[in-house]
């Protein structure tokens, strides 16, 4: 059974399952059919196989280009040197293209992004695949990274549309594992073409390109939007900022009035059923429109859009983002060093590995990623489930950042046992068996730190995962740009002890953010609440 119940707007504490096993619906559904809460399972199901579909693709597009490396060595002499520069702008690409498209899903709803996102990633792919000099192979890389940015927030805000938060560790591990496919079955697939000589590494970006056509035509007609305005439906009011959607004429009458700048609120009851929505259910072709404009948006949007992009930029004062930023950026740093060492190292010997062969050594990697998203999806919701049993009902967001403890351990135990394998020549399993470590760590950690910011802000997801990409895709850049230096500087063994610290370092970042993170939330309770005002008001 379940029941409706407020929660507090700074997600503080939550009533999750109390004695009698009754579950707080959180956020609250609505009896709007528009709703995507109220949507029956297949619509909510099939919408989060769409958005896992583009996840897992866009992971695997950005992680692709360096298993072509040898073939455009070989054919154009482009350095491996270069090809580090690219992985590195790929990282700028991800970061801040997700921070320029974070205003549009709240603006002209969720649909548009994800159609502007693939056509970037045609763009970039064909780029790649007529490569021609250095130039060429960096600023592809540029487009294929902004194709991911909807892959990066706007997935996971897409996500929570649907989904009630007692699901959320779930599904941001379903969100996990389809970034796991794509980051390290991406390599694989396109180890196979590298080693096809009737294809070659030109048609890993051609491959990429008859994807990217066929997902747009997907998305623009099986992709519905699922911008609800969820609090004014519930509120009983339609929000309507005064000069939107309105006449010339009236907005010129009221634009002296010293009280146009702030929202009008009407009262839905004296509208009729098609005018609130709230009977009539939209038609196919309102709910795969390419623009939903917001109740509030103003004209084209144009000083809103940049508003609310300055604005964005306070979430880094929240420290809750600066930690998830933290534990995925730290994944994105150790990605570089392992694949870079498969890269340059299996091809000689003692190994003498194909394309296809290094290929597969991704596939351990997502063996231990899979596990990972199921300790950190499903078993975390179960956990804390638990958890708040034991806290008279009552859930807390750090109840789920016990979990990542065994896995500061585990962790940084597969880069130990990475570097030092392949330093010392070693062969089947050890070097294997700790890159099932690295994905265990790499599902885990992504996983839970994600579900922990949306626990601590449940109405700010997309502005929280937008922080927590620019941090994550930043570490990345850094530390691909350096990683090649690092390596030539040092053994491999001494490489990877150290990275192994490092991720037992910012693995143990969890400690302090258990102790000090439910206040750290009261001290940003009312810096919260007027982030949401400002968003849900005036922009």
């Amino acid at each position: 059974m379940e029941r409706e119940e407020e929660r507090p707007l700074n997600g503080t504490e939550t009533i999750f399952p109390a004695e009698n096993g009754e579950i707080t619906l959180i956020p609250t559904p609505t009896n709007s059919p528009d709703d995507p809460l109220n949507w029956s399972t297949w619509r909510r199901y099939w919408h989060a196989f769409l958005i896992l579909l583009i996840v897992a693709f866009t992971a695997a597009t950005s992680n692709d280009a360096g298993t072509a490396g040898n073939g455009m060595n070989a054919e154009l002499g482009i350095s491996w040197d270069a090809i580090n520069v690219a992985a590195g702008v790929l990282f700028v690409g991800i970061g801040y293209c997700t921070l320029l498209l974070s205003p549009a899903p709240f603006l002209y709803g969720r649909r548009i992004s994800y159609l502007l996102c693939i056509l970037f990633s045609m763009i970039g792919s064909i780029w790649f695949a007529r490569v021609q000099s250095v130039e060429d192979n960096i600023w592809n890389q540029l487009f294929v990274g902004a194709s991911e940015s909807c892959a990066e927030a706007l997935a996971q805000q897409s996500l929570s549309d649907i989904f009630f938060q007692h699901h959320r560790g779930l599904v941001l591990g379903f969100y996990i594992l389809a970034t796991s496919i794509g980051t390290f079955m991406g390599p694989l697939v396109a180890g196979f073409i590298t080693d096809d000589d009737n294809l070659g590494w030109r048609w890993v970006g051609w491959l990429a390109v008859i994807i990217s056509g066929a997902m747009f035509i997907l998305f623009y007609f099986g992709l519905e939007e699922t911008y609800f305005d969820r609090k004014s439906v519930l509120q009983g009011l339609d929000v309507r900022p005064q000069g939107a959607h309105r006449s010339s004429e009236h907005h010129s009458e009221k634009s002296n009035s010293q009280d146009n700048t702030g929202p009008v609120l009407v009262n839905s009851s004296s509208m009729t059923d098609e005018e609130s929505g709230q009977k009539k259910g939209k038609t196919y072709w309102q709910r795969i429109a390419l623009i939903t404009p917001a109740p509030t948006l103003i004209g084209t949007g144009f000083k809103q859009y940049f508003l609310r992009m300055w604005y964005t930029l306070r979430i880094f004062s929240f420290p809750a983002v600066i930690y998830s930023g933290l534990q995925w950026g730290a994944q994105d740093a150790w990605l570089t060093f392992y694949l870079t060492v498969e890269e340059d190292n299996y091809y000689e010997a003692p190994w003498f590995y194909t394309d296809a062969a290094v290929g597969i050594m991704n596939v351990p990697t997502l063996i231990g990623a899979c596990i990972g998203c199921i300790y950190g999806g499903w078993f975390s919701d179960f956990f804390v489930t638990w958890m708040a049993k034991r806290n008279h009902g009552i859930f807390e967001a750090e109840q789920r950042l016990w979990l990542l403890f065994p896995v500061a351990f585990i962790g940084p135990a597969g880069l130990m046992l990475f570097g030092i394998g392949s330093d010392k020549g070693w062969n089947w399993p050890l070097p294997y068996l700790g890159l099932g470590f690295i994905g265990f760590g790499w599902g885990c950690a992504g996983d839970l730190s994600m579900a922990y910011l949306q626990d601590a802000y449940p109405d700010m997801v997309l502005e929280g995962m937008v922080g927590v990409s620019v941090i994550n895709n930043t570490i990345g850049c850094i530390f691909t740009f350096s990683a090649q230096y690092w390596l030539d500087a040092q053994t491999l063994s001494q490489v990877f002890i150290a990275l192994g610290v490092l991720s037992w370092a910012s693995l143990m970042t969890t400690a302090p953010m258990i102790y000090w993170g439910k206040k750290c939330r009261r001290l940003t309770q009312k810096r919260y609440e007027n982030f949401l005002r400002l968003r849900d008001g005036h922009l």
